[in-house]
């Protein structure tokens, strides 16, 4: 197991040194933003709290994506209301990460007490082989009643695994250096404010702002009130990743799924009328479909100005 002391800091521990635990670690690489992360950490959570008394150590890495998950107090206020405890070393530098090659969120590695690596996972699912390899080095290092039973859980909201049978819209970031599928009929300028328009028609998976906008590095920013965003996609959830550009004031935004309220298919960051408010950085869930999933139009107007939303996923 590489070292930790590239760590910037850490949350809900002092440091931890890898050559001193002695016990079961599991790391877990994560982004908070990430939605890929967001789904695994039901699981993640349950592990920890099931095997902490037969000797387990969970350790997550909070390695960050975009600039926002650099701010501590971002990153302290997102993982208390996901209701994480255990320790996490926050590694702005990627110090961490490249210790241990890693280029995945989520990625988890499984380290025996002897703090030998003899597992990893990278990305969701495989959840049931992940907790047997967890009860198999509990059980190697002593721990008496690791294996009884495996974790169940009961995901809500953007935790909830994806409808992959019907997803097929791909993750779609908004900022110039990562951005596709731009289809506003202006070339989008860099880092200089313009004024956007829609097609007349999206094709599946294209996007365009209107209204008012600067493009940055990693995101897109509104310069005037009622600055809009459309995109067209096919899948049950829709996410964005956003919030306001500084932090302190909200900004109140409205959505609709081919210009009408979401009603019953609101995510839950969103009222049925389709009315939320960005308050932090972070993804929201702004819709949930329960019914037939077709191809959709989703549009999010921002009633003030300075708003930033950085990526679209889906689930």
């Amino acid at each position: 197991m590489p070292s930790l002391e590239g760590a910037t800091g850490w949350l809900n521990s002092s440091p931890l040194a890898a050559a001193d635990l002695g016990k079961v670690v599991v790391i877990n690489f994560c982004t908070y933003s990430c939605i890929n992360w967001l789904r695994s950490l039901p699981y993640v959570r349950a592990w920890a709290a099931k095997y902490e008394d037969q000797g387990l150590v969970m350790i997550g890495v909070h390695t960050p994506e975009f600039s926002f998950e650099r701010n501590v107090e971002n990153v302290r206020e997102a993982l208390a209301e996901m209701r994480v405890v255990y320790p996490v070393a926050l590694d702005n530098d990627y110090t961490v990460w490249d210790a241990f090659a890693n280029r995945y969120w989520p990625a988890l590695y499984f380290v025996d007490a002897h703090g030998r690596i003899r597992h990893h996972r990278f990305g969701e699912g495989d959840y049931e082989r992940s907790e047997s390899v967890i009860q198999q080095l509990l059980v190697d290092a002593g721990a008496t009643d690791a294996g009884a039973g495996l974790v169940s859980v009961n995901a809500a909201g953007p935790e909830a695994e994806a409808d992959w049978d019907d997803l097929r819209s791909p993750e779609t970031y908004l900022g110039y250096e990562q951005t596709r599928y731009f289809a506003s009929p202006e070339e989008m300028t860099h880092e200089r404010r313009r004024v956007y328009s829609g097609p007349e028609s999206l094709k599946p998976n294209e996007w365009s702002l209107l209204g008012a906008w600067t493009a940055k590095a990693e995101s897109v920013v509104s310069n005037e009130p009622k600055g809009r965003i459309q995109i067209s996609f096919h899948a049950r959830d829709v996410n964005l990743v956003m919030g306001p550009l500084d932090r302190g004031p909200s900004v109140p935004f409205r959505v609709s799924i081919d210009g009408q309220p979401p009603l019953g298919a609101s995510g839950s960051d969103v009222d049925g009328d389709g009315s939320g408010v960005l308050v932090q950085q972070k993804m929201y869930q702004l819709v949930r479909q329960p019914g037939l999933i077709v191809d959709r139009v989703f549009a999010i107007e921002f009633l003030d100005r300075a708003a930033e939303g950085f990526v679209f996923t889906f689930g």
